[in-house]
Formats: structure tokens, C-alpha cells, sequence
């Protein structure tokens, strides 16, 4: 009779005996590692399974192999722990109350191979499905896509991340192992309570750490990393000699203390001549305000200083003032400056200032109250300035930020009554979720409008758009002062939110965006993942997708500001020479 356990014994038996005689070691380690693979936690590996094939359902944006292996790798990690758990609890409560016996041990080895394999089918199948997703998604981007071949690369370095994490986690395990019996040796706790005393103790220690001492010495080492860069010039950035540009041998902002990003800015941007060839007109030269970190020291304040330079280039007696709120290390939207310029024919003053050496990423996590402290105290200061001025002798006062420069702009005001009392214009781009003003509109949105594409109060005073036509909805009563906010349904910075972990956002259960797979699905914990990884790519995608607007604020600037002889084929105009400005930016920068 066949007896599989017998069979197995000898496999073993005649695997040990090559290796002892030498030249068969290299099978005899296969079939151990081959046996430590059909010993895994098999409940674990279902659920890692799980999760593994719903990382690789579609996202926000493309991902190429070497990406969706990282992200793949993390969450098979943490669907295996959760499986061990499962395990653990029907062990530990259910399994003692069962009267039913345990099946022969060659049953739980056929058992054990079964699953193994079929989780490694399932695997290999949600791969080549995923690989036409991924290819669907690119062509709603217009990008090139990836190959099925290419894409199963994903599933081996998947299993080199997942195996890693897991290591880590068994390696924290053992400590905790090793507290609880130094706790039973030397505090005599007691050995029941002693692994779950152990396991609260590393936890205080590591939030401690993460929280305290190692939060704190990451983000002043990435401060200090970045600083350095702050204080590099590219060849392609000289000093300006025009006194309408800070920086300049007039500027109360020096050239060497404006940073890396506020150097770029005054340097560049259109001149009269240029702008006169392509509107038509006589043009002016276009204020450029800056203020560095390192700008003002402790009196005056940046504030008083940027005040100042205002005052001093004259940007108070311009058509159109625009308070720039810039990302984490001070960097300013060239396009969106140029625009302006360019429909006002020059007669504008841009202020932007930096606060912090930081990217917006680092900035947001680090300390993401600094920019609406920045953005408030900016804005005020301005406003007092300008508001001490007769009406009819002040310019037109707009506001702009884009990612989380949008989130401290919107900080200056405590509601849409303050913003419209004090403001001709708002123009807020790809706006984190978190921002306060933006989920007040977007959660009292009119009934029957998706969260991707609200309409807040008919459109009268605030709308959204991923698309110039959208600017132009729900209807022609669009009243002044206009606030816009540009948004693209795929863009990740604007629909990441912790409350993904546990919770199904409208835009997942809404039809989705035009630019977004019909497949994607919520699930809890793995969607939050995805989205959030997809932040690091939000601008790896082509203009009009993810977090790249484009030209698009061109017409969110036309649309909230645009000036008196305002026509469509000066737009167009407009529209081909600041495209053709942000590519050689692109290039020499």
C-alpha cells in the first residue's frame, strides 16, 4: 500500500546522505529550502496572498515593475502577519474546543504543497492581469505602457521585500521573547504576564524613538541635507540688475540669502520685449519679490522685509498683486508666475518667500503648521499694507498656491465670507485633502455631484476643475470675487487621507474620474497604501494627469482675473510661449 509519509521520510533520508557525501549538497539545500517553504504559516500565506493580489489591482497613476514590487512586497508582509494571527486565535480559543481529530500527517503535507502552489498561481495570474491594467491606465495618460514579461519581474522582488519585512518583524519578536524572560528573572513577573508586558514595553520604546529622539534627528539631518542645496546657485541662475527684482544690488533681500528656488525665480520670467512679442503691446517690467529664509534676520521679520520690498520696487501701484504661497523649499510655479505676466502685459508684482529647506513631503509630515503659519502672517501683512492705500489706488490682490503652498494660503482665512472680504481672486492647485477650506466646500457639495468634480453652492462663487471646460460649469453666473481650485481625479495628493485605511472615500464608490481605471477598488488598509505610495510619483506622469497642471493654470488665472482686452487667441498665444518657457526649464534646471 502507498504510504506518502513513508515516501517523504526516504526523500529525506536520501537527501541527507548526498549531502554528507558532498557533491549533492547543492540539492540537498533546495530540498531544504523547498521543505522550509512548505512549513510556512499557511494561514499567513493565504492572507498575504490576499493582499498581495489587491496591491496589484490598479491605482491612481502607472507603476513600472521595480515600484509595484516595493509596494507589493510590504503588503504581502502585512497580510502575512495578519495571517498568523488568524492562526494564533483559532488555536489558542477555537481549536481546543473542536472534538473533530487531526488528519494523517501526510494529508497536512499534501495539504500544505497544495496551497502553496496555488497561492503561487494566484500570484502569477493577478501579475499578468495587472500588467493590462497597468497598460489601460497608461493609455488613459497617454503614456507608453509596460509588457506582461516585464511586469512578472514584479512577483520575484515582491517576495525578496515581503521576506525582509518579515525578518524584521521576527527579529522584534525574539526581543520580545528576551524581555519577558529577563522580566520573569529579575522582576519576577509573572510568565503569562511577562510576553505581554515585554511587547508593551517595545512598543513604548519604539513610538518613543519614532516620535521623539529618531523623528527628530531624521528630519535635522534631512534639514541640514537640504540646506545645502538651498545654498547652491545653478550657472543658469544670475544675479538680476533691474531693481524690480529682489536680489538685485537695490534689493533689501540679498542675492546670496534667498535660497536655491528664490534665486531661480527673480532671475527668470519674462521681460518687457519678450512680452510685447507675443501679446502685441507695450508691456512692463514684472516685479518678482522674494524672501529667503535667510533673508531677514530676527528684526525685521519676513514678513516686514517682503512689506518692504514691495514698497520699494512700487508693486503697490501695479495692476495685479499676487501673494505666492510656495511649496516646502520655496519653489514657485514659473508657469504659473509667467502667465500672469503675460495677460497683464508686465504691469504685476509677485511676492513669494520661503519657508522651509525641506521638500513638501518632508515639510508635511515633519511640521505641516509651519506653512499656515507662514502663509497667515504673510498675508496679513500685505493686506494691512495694502488696505492702508485708497481703494481706487490699489492693485487687484489675488492669492495662489499650489500642493501644500495652496494649504498655507488658505490658512490667511477663516472662512469663504473672510476670503471673498479680503481678496479679487483665489487660485489653489492640486490642494491636499487636509486642507481645511477645500473639505468644507467639497463635503457640502451640492447633492448629486461627484466628490472628483463637485459643485459647491450652483458654482456662484467657487468651482473646481481638471479641465478648462470645467471652469465654465455649472453655468455663466460665476460671481466676483472667484475662487478656483484645479484638481485632476488622479492626482494623489489631493485624495490621500489616513481615513483611507479604514473608510470607502466617495470618489471609489462614485463613477469614477476620466482619468482613472474603472477597476480600481477600495480595500481596506491596502488602498491607503497604494494611494500613498503613489505620492512619490504624482509627478512622474505626463501634463493633465496626476499632480502636473500644466498650462491648466492659464486658464484657472484667465478665468478668475483675466483683464479687460482678454481674447482666446492671446490665450492660445500665451499658452504656446510659457509651454516652450517650462520645457527649457525642464531642461537646464
Amino acid at each position: 500500500m502507498f504510504d506518502p509519509a513513508q515516501v517523504l521520510t526516504r526523500l529525506r533520508a536520501r537527501g541527507a546522505a548526498l549531502a554528507r557525501r558532498g557533491w549533492g549538497r547543492r540539492i540537498a539545500v533546495v530540498a531544504k529550502r523547498a521543505e522550509d517553504i512548505v512549513d510556512l504559516n499557511h494561514t499567513g500565506l493565504v492572507v498575504a496572498t490576499v493582499f498581495f493580489a489587491l496591491s496589484v489591482t490598479p491605482s491612481l497613476l502607472p507603476r513600472d515593475w521595480l515600484f509595484q514590487g516595493l509596494i507589493s512586497g510590504v503588503n504581502a508582509a502585512l497580510g502575512y502577519g495578519a495571517g498568523c494571527v488568524l492562526q494564533w486565535l483559532f488555536r489558542t480559543w477555537i481549536r481546543p474546543r473542536l472534538t473533530i481529530g487531526s488528519p494523517p500527517e501526510w494529508v497536512r503535507y499534501v495539504l500544505k504543497v497544495a496551497v502553496v502552489l496555488t497561492c503561487a498561481l494566484v500570484a502569477a495570474y493577478m501579475l499578468v492581469l495587472s500588467a493590462d491594467w497597468q497598460r489601460e491606465i497608461t493609455g488613459l495618460m497617454d503614456m507608453e505602457g509596460t509588457t506582461r514579461a516585464a511586469y512578472l519581474r514584479t512577483g520575484g522582488l515582491s517576495v525578496a521585500v515581503g521576506a525582509l519585512v518579515v525578518a524584521v518583524f521576527r527579529t522584534l519578536r525574539e526581543l520580545v521573547r528576551f524581555i519577558a524572560r529577563q522580566l520573569s528573572r529579575w522582576v519576577r513577573v509573572p510568565p503569562k504576564l511577562a510576553p505581554a508586558t515585554g511587547v508593551l514595553l517595545l512598543t513604548i520604546l519604539i513610538v518613543t524613538l519614532f516620535n521623539g529622539v529618531a523623528s527628530r534627528a531624521f528630519f535635522a539631518v534631512a534639514n541640514s541635507a537640504f540646506s545645502v542645496r538651498n545654498n547652491q546657485t545653478t550657472q543658469f541662475a544670475v544675479q538680476p540688475t533691474l531693481p524690480e527684482r529682489s536680489g538685485s544690488p537695490q534689493s533689501l533681500a540679498k542675492w546670496e540669502t534667498l535660497g536655491f528656488e528664490g534665486r531661480w525665480f527673480v532671475s527668470h520670467g519674462p521681460d518687457p520685449m519678450l512680452i510685447s512679442a507675443v501679446t502685441g503691446k507695450p508691456a512692463r517690467q514684472p516685479i518678482r519679490v522674494y524672501v529667503g529664509l535667510q533673508s531677514a534676520p530676527p528684526a525685521p521679520t519676513e514678513e516686514d522685509l517682503a512689506v518692504a520690498e514691495l514698497q520699494r520696487t512700487g508693486a503697490f501701484d501695479r495692476k495685479v498683486l499676487v501673494i505666492t504661497t510656495t511649496t516646502g523649499t520655496g519653489w514657485v510655479n514659473s508657469m504659473s508666475a509667467a502667465a500672469l505676466e503675460y495677460m497683464y502685459g508686465g504691469d504685476t508684482a509677485i511676492l513669494a518667500s520661503q519657508y522651509s529647506y525641506l521638500p513638501s513631503v518632508l515639510s508635511f509630515l515633519a511640521d505641516r503648521q509651519k506653512v499656515a503659519i507662514a502663509g497667515r502672517k504673510m498675508f496679513d501683512a500685505v493686506y494691512r499694507a495694502w488696505s492702508a492705500r485708497p481703494p481706487n489706488a490699489r492693485p487687484k490682490l489675488l492669492v495662489y498656491g499650489e500642493s501644500l503652498g495652496s494649504q498655507g494660503s488658505e490658512a490667511a482665512f477663516d472662512g469663504l465670507a473672510d476670503l471673498r472680504s479680503k481678496v479679487d481672486g483665489a487660485l489653489w492647485v492640486g490642494p491636499p485633502n487636509s486642507n481645511r477650506l477645500w473639505q468644507q466646500f467639497v463635503s457640502r457639495r451640492d447633492p448629486g455631484t461627484r466628490e472628483v468634480d463637485p459643485v459647491y453652492a450652483d458654482g456662484l462663487v467657487v468651482r473646481f476643475a481638471a479641465t478648462a471646460p470645467d471652469l465654465d460649469k455649472p453655468s455663466p453666473d460665476w460671481r466676483r470675487p472667484r475662487i478656483a481650485y484645479l484638481m485632476h481625479p488622479s492626482d494623489p495628493i489631493v485624495w490621500w487621507s489616513p481615513d483611507l485605511l479604514f473608510s470607502q472615500p466617495d470618489w471609489l464608490s462614485e463613477p469614477r474620474g476620466s482619468d482613472v481605471s474603472p477597476q480600481m477598488r477600495w480595500s481596506p488598509v491596502v488602498t491607503f497604501w497604494q494611494v500613498a505610495a503613489d505620492l512619490t510619483n504624482a509627478q512622474g506622469v505626463s501634463d493633465g494627469h496626476g499632480h502636473n497642471y500644466g498650462s491648466l493654470v492659464l486658464d484657472g488665472w484667465a478665468a478668475i482675473a483675466a483683464p479687460p482686452d482678454w481674447t482666446p487667441e492671446l490665450r492660445e498665444k500665451i499658452r504656446t510661449q510659457i509651454e516652450l518657457a517650462e520645457e527649457y526649464e525642464r531642461v537646464i534646471k
